[in-house]
This record gives C-alpha cells, structure tokens and sequence, in this order.
C-alpha cells in the first residue's frame, strides 16, 4: 500500500513536472521540432460536421416525406396542437378574447379581470388549509399588480400553464415506458443526459428553423428544457416503490393498466410530483431565455432591459419573475403534501366544492362588472409603484464612489488570477491536454472512462472548436475555483451552525430562483463587458450548490464517529480537519460537480458580455440561425461537462468506498 502511494505521488509530479514544461516551452518545441499542428489543429483537417447537419435539417424541412405527409406538415401539426390551448390561455388570463382581426377585431370578452386571478390562486392556495401560504399567494400576485408587471406576468404565466401540463405528460410518459423496458431506458437516458447538458441556445436554433418566430417556438423549446427532470424522476419514483405492494396489487387480480394506474403511481405520487416541481421551476428559468425567439411576457421585458442597460426596469421584470416562481413552487409543493380528504358521498354539492363554486362565481362576476367598472378590471396605472430609480441610483452611487476601488480588485484578479489561467490552457499542446484528461479518467473509472474521455476529447478537436472549448474550460475553472472559495466554507458553517444554516439556505434559495439572465444586469453596470464579468455572474449563479452540499455533507456525518473523535481527545481544528471534511468529502465532490455544470450553462449566455468562448459561437449561431454551428458548439459544451461529471462522480465512489460510506 505504501508502495502504491508513493507510487501514484512521484507519477503525479512527474506529469505536473512535464506540463509545466510545456506551458513554458510547449509552442517553441513544436515549432523546432515542425509539429506546429500539435498547437493549432490543422484548418484541412477539420471534420465539417457543421455544414452536414445544416444540410441534413435544410433536407428535412424542405424534401423529407413520410408517405402521406412531409416533415413540414408535422411541425405545422404540432404547432397547431399546441397553438390552439395556448391562445385559449392566453386570451383568457391576459389578452381578452375577438372576433376578426387586425384593426377590426371586436372584443368579445375581457380577461379575467387582476381581483379575479388573485382570487381563484388564493382559493386554491386556500384548499391546502396552509395560513402562511394563503398570504404568501396571495401578496405574491398583489405584488405584480401593485409594480406594474400584470400584463406582462399573466403573458408569462400562460405559457406556464400550457409548457408544465405538456412536460409533465410526455416525461411521465416516458417513464412509464422506461421502467416497463430496460432497452427503453437505455435508449432514452444518454439523450436526456445530453438534452441537459447542451445548452439551450443550442437546440433553440432548429427550433426556431422549423416551427419559426414567435411563442409556439418559445413553447416547444420551454417544454424541451423542462422535461428530462420528469422522465429521471418518474423512474426513479416507480422503482422505489416497495416490492410487496406491487406484489399486492398483482395477487390482487390487477391487469398491467390496473397495477400502474391504481397502485404504482399512487404510491409514487409524492417522488413524481417532486418532478412536476422541477419541471415548474425550469420552466420559469426557461422565461428569458425563450424571449429570444419569440416569447413574451416577464422574459421579454428582462431581455429588453438587458440590451438597453436599463438595471431598474430588469431588476423589476427579473423580481416579479422570481415572485411568481416561488408563489407557484409552494404551492405546488403544497399540494404534494395534501391529503384527500374523505368526504360523505350524501354530503352536498355545494358543500364538497365550495371554492371551485366561489371562484367560478368570481369570474363570471368580474366579466359582467369589468364591462362597467374600470376598477375591477385593471389595476389603476396611477396606483402603481416602481423602484426603478431606486436600483438606479444605487447603482449609480456605487459607480460613483466605489469605481476605483472595484477597478483595482477587477484588475488584479484579471492580472494574477484569470490571465495567469487563461494562458496556461492556450499554451499547452492539445495532444497532451488530451493525454493527461484520459489518465486522469482512467485513474478514477478505469478502461470505459478513459476511452469515452478520449472520444469526447478528440471530438472538440476534430471540430475546429480547440481553442473555444479551452477559454471556456478557462472562463469555468476559475469560476468553480472562486465558488469554491467561498462556498465550501460557507456550507462547512451551516453544516455546523443551524441559524447559519437557515440564512444560508433562505439567501441560497434566492439565488436559484433569479433568472440566469438578471445577474448580468448589475454585473455589466458595475464592471462592464469582458471575461471579469462574465466570471463574476456565473460565480452568482454557481455558488448555490458548492455551499448546500458542503452543508449537507457535514450534517450527514454519522454522530457516534464523532463523538468517538471527542472522545479520542480531538480539537475541535482537529475534528474538523481530520474528521469532517474527510468524511464530507464524496458529499463536497458532487457539490463541485453541480457547480461546474450550472458554470457551463451560465457561460453561454455571459457571451452576450463579450466572451469569446463555445458560448459564443451558440449565440452566433442562433442569431445566424446557422443549425450545423450551433449543434456542434452545444455539442461540445455537453461533452466536456459529461467529462467533468464521470470523472467527479467516479471519484466520489471511491472515496465512498474508502471511507465506508
């Protein structure tokens, strides 16, 4: 054993030794040596995937038939299926309903007036017979009243109500599927873990292609994001389900559709609807994103205020976003945690479905009186409140009398720390960058990690797309660095102290419902553009899991093996060090894991600060609407965080291992 340790350190320095060389005189070497390719991947030899892919989706749109009909006439299909419930949504919550178009459309009914809503979202929120959740919905949704964002979240919230439905159905259909067959959920899980991975401004570029601009669009790609949570948890649900009560249902008589439908989703309810929570969730995280092909609403309105710099306005938008996400995630989480209630089959209508009456009744009254009474039907624009000109100027104030001070930290974190990185992975040649990622994936998963590595890898290669994929390899680096730095001690102190650990987890929470995009805003105000910015806005939206996985590794930690630490007469420096964070670690490990996949989404869209990472090349391409560019680039982006995630959980298992845990 000692003997293999030694063995593995003088390996490790070794391979440490010889990439510093490189770093140092790595492009010397292979210029006199006349390997210049071993920098720079050959132009010639570049494989043109890109321009295959634009070829074989241009095919598809414009020639590919399926004997009665074209592939045309199925995406026209499914826009039309998902248009029709979708303007139905939206008319009612926001747009009114008309007859005729244009200038001579006639109104026919309004929407649902603003007291309506807040009604009908208490009632149900009222059902759950949860106090504090009756305020919380309900000032919620006052709240978007009150700020001006009604019209806009209404917009946002029809989409919501249309994309969860349809997300939830097709991944709990799909897991369904997977659990009845092992072929089924072999197929169907490397895509789900790529339709993860690949950011979405990857797959936005067909989507825009072959269903076109506009909120069915934005629809299909919300949905699209949404849904691989469902499938993995359905799954996951149905196979936890105690053997004997399937069994049960089995002995009983049950036909296959019984078992399923009367005994294995009942008992599964409470793991699937944690599903349709996530599905809600990134729904709502989707909002802005979708703006950018054709949604509207909050998302619209947080882009615009993006792109003119206007940090009141998308603070406001990005705020009533994170308001109407919360209000809706607990309630929908309070209904996982309802129990049915039994009711006497001679009890009165009436009586058993007094809130669906009452809110029904509420509607219909709001449609007569908003006819008549202005009052009821909007919320007076004169009413309103912004706070607008507050984040302005405090923003301002901090430009103003912290400008030096912030330029001075910007300027030597660009000098010593991000540059320093930067260069070090430009520097080195590609085959041994390659080389040294497959050993160390061969070292924690053996054969089968090595060689999908050393696939993956070669693929970035192949592509022309080197030197992107190392900045952005950069640009996460040295984000997850600083996350870490400040996020592991952080949850080493709500893992030890439990009034940290509920402002923690109550700030964490925050930072996970914003929308990715919100953090830039204050960000580029206070830094302008470039790679500084871009890492400060992914550190933001990294940080949370680095802090609530340390935490949860340290409170994990089995109480008899610390006390027996105590006991052997260890400080409390001691116990941490040599006790705790060991232990922790595995836990700590898949917190950095998270942490580098939420950088690797964040990083493309900081390219709209100026990166000139994959990132980037996504964001060209969907503006280009080029299919094959933004595929391969969002292909690449998926495999190296697919890299991180195999070696960083294979290591976990180990230590796992090691420590008995």
């Amino acid at each position: 054993m000692i003997y293999k340790k030694n063995y593995l350190r003088i390996n490790f320095f070794l391979l440490l030794g010889l990439t510093l060389l490189l770093y140092l005189y790595g492009k010397e070497w292979c210029s006199n040596l006349g390997i210049e390719w071993a920098i720079k991947y050959p132009k010639h030899l570049i494989f043109p995937l890109k321009i295959y892919i634009s070829n074989f989706v241009k095919w598809l749109i414009n020639d590919a038939h399926f004997i009665i009909f074209s592939f045309k006439d199925l995406t026209r299909a499914i826009s039309w299926i998902i248009e029709r419930p979708y303007q139905f949504i939206l008319s009612l919550f926001a747009m009114g309903f008309y007859r005729g178009q244009g200038q001579e459309a006639l109104l026919i009914l309004p929407a649902l007036s603003w007291t309506a809503v807040i009604t009908i979202i208490t009632s149900l929120a009222i059902y759950t017979k949860d106090k504090a959740l009756v305020v919380l919905v309900a000032l919620s949704f006052f709240y978007l009243a009150v700020f001006g964002q009604w019209n806009s979240a209404m917009i946002t919230l029809s989409s919501i109500i249309i994309a969860v439905p349809i997300g939830v159905l097709l991944g709990l259909s799909l897991g369904i599927a997977s659990y009845k067959s092992q072929k089924i959920e072999q197929f169907i899980k490397p895509i789900l873990s790529l339709m993860q991975t690949i950011p979405v401004f990857a797959y936005l570029v067909p989507i825009l292609v072959m269903f076109g601009f506009g909120p069915v669009s934005a629809l299909i790609a919300t949905i699209i994001y949404a849904m691989p949570p469902m499938v993995h948890t359905t799954i996951l649900a149905l196979k936890s389900v105690d053997p004997q009560i399937k069994d049960f249902g089995l002995i009983s008589g049950c036909t296959n559709r019984q078992l399923m439908w009367r005994v294995l989703i009942p008992s599964a309810k409470s793991t699937i609807m944690v599903g349709v929570n996530q599905v809600i969730m990134l729904s709502f995280n989707m909002v802005i994103i979708a703006s950018m092909i054709g949604a509207g609403g909050l998302g619209y309105d947080v882009l615009t205020s993006l792109r003119k710099l206007d940090i009141g306005g998308g603070f406001e938008s990005g705020l009533a976003i994170v308001i109407l996400a919360v209000a809706l995630d607990r309630l929908s989480q309070a209904y996982v945690k309802l129990r049915p209630d039994s009711k006497s089959k001679n009890q009165n209508i009436f009586k058993s479905y007094k809130l669906f009456f009452i809110c029904f009744g509420v509607m219909i009254i709001s449609y007569l009186v908003g006819f008549f009474s202005e009052l009821i039907r909007n919320y007076p624009g004169e009413l309103t409140v912004s706070t607008s000109s507050f984040w302005e100027d405090s923003m301002r104030h901090i430009n103003i009398n912290y400008y030096d001070l912030l330029e001075s930290i910007k300027v030597f974190l660009l000098i010593f720390f991000l540059m320093p990185i930067k260069k070090f992975f430009l520097a080195i040649p590609w085959p041994w960058t390659v080389t040294i990622i497959t050993i160390i994936a061969w070292h924690y998963g053996k054969f089968k990690l090595s060689i999908l590595t050393f696939l993956l890898l070669m693929f970035i290669v192949i592509s022309g797309l080197w030197t992107k994929a190392m900045i952005t390899i950069y640009l996460c680096g040295s984000s997850v660095i600083i996350a870490c730095i400040i996020g592991i001690p952080l949850g080493i102190f709500a893992g030890l102290n439990k009034k940290a650990d509920r402002v923690l987890t109550a700030f964490i929470d925050t930072l996970q419902t914003l929308p990715s995009f919100v953090y830039l805003i204050p960000v580029v105000m206070l830094f302008r553009v470039g790679d500084f910015t871009a890492m400060i806005a992914v550190v933001l939206y990294a940080l949370a899991p680095a802090i609530r996985y340390t935490a949860l590794g340290i409170k994990n930690i089995n109480s008899e093996l610390i006390e027996a630490s105590l006991i052997s007469g260890c400080t409390e420096r001691q116990l941490l060090f040599k006790v705790r964070l060991p232990l922790a670690l595995p836990q700590i490990l898949l917190g950095i894991n998270q942490t580098i996949m939420l950088a690797l989404s964040m990083l493309v869209i900081t390219a709209l600060v100026g990166t000139r990472d994959l990132g980037q090349e996504v964001y060209i391409a969907l503006t280009k609407a080029d299919i094959g560019r933004g595929l391969v680039a969002g292909l690449c982006v998926a495999f190296i965080a697919i890299i991180a995630d195999k070696i960083i959980v294979a290591s976990s298992n180990r230590l796992k291992i090691k420590y008995g845990l």
